[in-house]
């Protein structure tokens, strides 16, 4: 009995530290922080911000250099196309683009990298896919950092929308779909994309 005790003290410390390491990791992120800086815009919810967290300090060069670049370039003026980030390996994609209908659109995930995406004009449609139900038939392509998922169920996918004032950052377990067609008239989107170093 008094070996319980002990184990369900232990148990009961272990998950308030971790709730508690929880509690900052949101106090943190909703500080601004990881920021350098840049105010317009904040994580989404579904960003994993423990995940971020830890990606942040295991490569701050790489997210300082990213949220500096964010901070100090006009985004709406900027030309489409590649541009690199200064003092970082990093390369911004500027894209002027339009959501399609979900059966145009392609599923993803990546290992190496972490998907940053930051909506500033319009609004873009995203979706997560649940692990259980979703299957590649064709294994990971290492030098694209690319899987895909051809077969998931739309009725366990999380449909979501983002606008300007939110960054998203999809991380190895995020699986994701981007660029899908919302319910507003306008389809139209600027989207800011850059693939930071994924970070064992």
């Amino acid at each position: 009995m008094r070996k319980l005790i002990i184990l369900f003290t232990i148990l009961t410390l272990s998950l308030a530290a971790n709730a508690q390491s929880k509690s900052e990791i949101r106090k943190w992120a909703a500080s601004g922080a990881w920021a350098n800086g840049f105010t317009k815009a904040k994580p989404d919810k579904t960003v994993n911000l423990e995940t971020f967290y830890t990606q942040y300090h295991k490569n701050p060069d790489q997210w300082n250099a990213l949220f500096q670049w964010l901070r100090d370039t006009d985004l709406l003026a900027i030309p489409k196309g590649k541009h690199p980030i200064p003092n970082s390996t990093l390369v911004a994609s500027v894209e002027d683009s339009e959501n399609e209908p979900l059966t145009k659109r392609g599923t993803e995930s990546h290992r190496k990298k972490a998907d940053f995406q930051y909506v500033v004009r319009g609004t873009e449609g995203f979706a997560l896919l649940d692990h259980e139900t979703s299957k590649a038939s064709k294994p990971y392509d290492e030098k694209k950092d690319v899987i895909h998922y051809d077969t998931y169920l739309p009725e366990k996918t999380h449909f979501f929308d983002s606008k300007p004032g939110r960054f998203l950052i999809f991380f190895p377990e995020d699986w994701h779909i981007a660029k899908i067609a919302t319910k507003k008239k306008d389809q139209n989107i600027r989207v800011i994309v850059v693939k930071v170093d994924y970070i064992e």
